[in-house]
């Protein structure tokens, strides 16, 4: 129905203000997006999957904000079935193709953990006979697994786990069990309404030499365990399982718990590429490196670390636009009352907040594809029997799954609070991305506990090079504290900013030596001191995090003598501006680290913040294009802020006036009145119903 409000426009044409922010840089976007995302052609999948996407009603994202949980997980469970009747109907069968879907729909699907937790324990895990039996089936769907390790009692600390598998030499088989409440299995994904088959982790008992009624631990194991009837869908005897309930975000996933009593499963379940229990001896024979029972968590940490990037550059495309079209005040010391209000993105006071983060999405782009070539090559070379790399392996991927998801969780809420009262509103389309990322600092290793799992290895690293400062080095970890014990006695800090100029080089050398230096204190109170542990935990997160730190800007600047350097002019120096913005920002938030461990000098630090505006400055004008680049559809997006098109007034007018379902409703407000919808007479009992 027409009314008045349909001929209104806007005061400022979003439209036109976003084209002309466009037109105001010559970065060639198709060229840059191609260099950002042509890996295992994200482009023309992403293109490819959307446009069947936008035709099914069933993905539409209108309305999913309005409804319940429990609507919100039938509609998750809904789209998990409809995507694999679409890939079966167009014949898409790679893992990427599903992804895609995952990425596009932008939901924690029910089916998540099936193709990432679970099928990647047993394929990594699994002996070649189990593998035989269980791929095919977890392929075709034919079951839905899980990874049940997290209990009500220990997350984290995985070998402070629970939940026993006890063997039995007489019946040849195990028995899982939970012997405390806090031995449940607790926010699994998929485990408390979908999966019918589970990961189960679980310490291993096997009977004492010589004592056959005494048992003793033997770690946490994985085994896999058949949860529920495949048919009726209902647990086995011996199990209880469930829905833990609402938390923040994943309001589609149905995160569970189960306990056990005395729940028996064959010899079988016990994944046994690695390890496998002698029915004579009843003994644990092990095969290769001990670790590899972490190898699911670490590839989903790896995981995390690629798509951080996707996650940030999302909330930072529709900060850009948004607050490019945005106008609040004219210019303070305008001298006409003619003079057009500013552009937000205009005032330094967001610049500040907003385009740090756009060149820290391209900071985690290059980490994100390091991650990638790391975990490639130790999965070749574990194939291999080879297990050299692990170590840094899982150092690196802690770390940096520390680092990135704070740097994006922390980023998006930035983002949210930069554009003022709209980025509170569902128009923003960050909320359910808010809520939902949330979770990533916690979940596969909580972002303060895994750190010492960094700083162990660095204090190792330190230990072998101050043991023997001359032998060949292993890797570009031996190569640094080398030279830092080379010469820590004769030093001199570094300058990187001389007023507004930079020095590249220099920016690396200081964050290299940073960690260095921080590393060798860490060695120094743990191995010379014999300082407690626990007394070192907050010293021991800050060297991870410079660590990781150094990894971002490393790599960020390696890539100016590889991929970044085939690009068209003005890219390659845009991002180079980025390197220097993310750097410099994140030299200055951490000065004091830097003075104290003599990386920098203080002319430097008093430099920075003079250096970081011209930095801005210079970014300023391409800050629309360069968020073009990442390819978000505004499918994904789903953000009346940061649509394409700039038409934000529209479209959040139109979201709230015409398609807010509370808006088709009467409400009675007479307080004298039971009644809540007019006309109705129910007397609230439709509202009671619902608690």
């Amino acid at each position: 129905m027409l009314d008045f409000t349909d001929k209104l426009k806007p005061q400022y044409d979003g439209a036109a203000t976003l084209q002309a922010e466009r037109n105001a840089s010559t970065i060639n976007v198709d060229e840059l997006a191609k260099h950002l995302l042509s890996r295992d052609g994200f482009l023309e999948r992403q293109e490819r999957i959307l446009r069947v996407l936008e035709k099914e009603k069933i993905f539409k994202k209108d309305h999913q904000m309005n409804l319940s949980r429990p609507e919100r997980y039938h509609l998750g469970l809904a789209r998990a079935k409809a995507v694999q009747r679409i890939m079966r109907k167009y014949s898409w069968t790679t893992s990427e193709d599903y992804k895609m879907f995952e990425y596009l729909v932008d939901e924690v699907s029910p089916y998540h953990l099936h193709l990432t937790m679970f099928a990647t324990t047993v394929r990594e895990q699994g002996s070649e006979a189990q593998k035989k039996y269980w791929m095919p089936k977890i392929l075709n769907y034919d079951i839905i697994g899980c990874y049940a390790q997290s209990e009500l009692g220990h997350g984290s600390n995985v070998r402070g786990l629970e939940t026993v598998a006890k063997w039995d030499p007489q019946r040849k088989e195990f028995e899982i069990h939970s012997p405390y409440l806090t031995a449940s299995k607790w926010w699994n994904g998929s485990l408390g309404r979908t999966a019918t088959h589970a990961i189960v982790v679980a310490q291993l008992l096997l009977p004492k030499k010589g004592k056959e009624n005494e048992y003793e631990s033997h770690g946490p194991q994985p085994f896999i365990v058949q949860i529920r009837d495949q048919k009726t869908h209902q647990p086995f005897e011996g199990i209880v399982v469930g829905d833990i309930g609402p938390k923040y975000g994943y309001a589609s996933m149905d995160n569970g718990y189960m306990l056990f009593d005395h729940y028996r499963v064959p010899k079988s379940a016990m994944l046994s590429r690695y390890v496998e229990v002698s029915e004579e001896t009843c003994t644990l024979n092990r095969h290769g490196h001990p670790a590899v029972v972490y190898g699911s968590l670490t590839f989903v940490r790896g995981q995390i670390i690629m798509h951080a990037r996707l996650i940030l550059a999302r909330a930072v495309t529709v900060a850009v636009r948004y607050c490019s079209i945005r106008r609040q005040f004219r210019d303070r010391d305008s001298r006409s009352d003619q003079d057009d209000e500013m552009k937000v993105l205009d005032y330094p006071t967001v610049q500040i907040r907003i385009l740090p983060l756009l060149a820290t999405a391209f900071a985690l782009h290059y980490t994100g594809e390091m991650m990638y070539s790391m975990y490639i090559k130790s999965r070749e070379a574990i194939e291999n029997d080879d297990f050299g790399p692990l170590a840094e392996l899982h150092s690196a991927s802690s770390g940096l799954k520390s680092l990135c998801t704070m740097l994006t969780a922390d980023g998006i809420e930035t983002c949210r609070r930069a554009m003022g009262g709209h980025g509170f509103g569902g128009g923003s389309g960050l909320i359910g991305m808010n809520a939902d990322y949330l979770s990533k600092p916690t979940v596969e290793g909580d972002n303060w506990m895994i750190t010492q799992q960094v700083a162990a290895y660095l204090i190792k690293k330190m230990t072998s090079a101050v043991a023997d400062p001359t032998a060949p080095p292993k890797d570009p970890t031996d190569e640094l504290f080398q030279f830092y014990l080379k010469n820590r006695g004769h030093h001199i800090p570094q300058n990187v900013a001389h007023g507004t100029e930079t020095d590249d080089c220099a920016i690396v050398c200081v964050f290299k030596w940073r960690t260095a230096d921080l590393s060798y204190r860490a060695y120094q109170a743990r191995v010379i001191d014999k300082k407690p542990w626990t007394k070192l935990m907050i010293q021991l997160h800050s060297l991870s995090r410079a660590y990781s730190e150094q990894i971002l800007v490393t790599t960020f600047h390696n890539s100016f003598r590889t991929s970044t350097s085939t690009l068209s002019s003005p890219t390659p120096e845009v991002l180079r501006t980025c390197f220097r913005l993310y750097a410099l920002h994140t030299l200055e938030t951490s000065a004091s680290s830097f003075i104290l461990t003599n990386s920098v000098s203080s002319e430097s630090i008093y430099a920075l913040q003079d250096a970081i505006l011209a930095l801005m400055t210079e970014l300023r004008p391409h800050a629309v294009k360069l968020v073009d680049a990442w390819s978000i559809p505004d499918f994904l997006l789903a953000s009346a802020l940061g649509r394409s098109d700039g038409k934000v007034y529209e479209e959040l007018y139109d979201m709230a006036h015409r398609r807010n379902p509370l808006n088709r409703i009467t409400f009675n407000p007479d307080w004298r009145s039971e009644e809540i919808v007019l006309g109705s007479g129910d007397g609230g009992r439709h509202v009671l119903s619902k608690l």
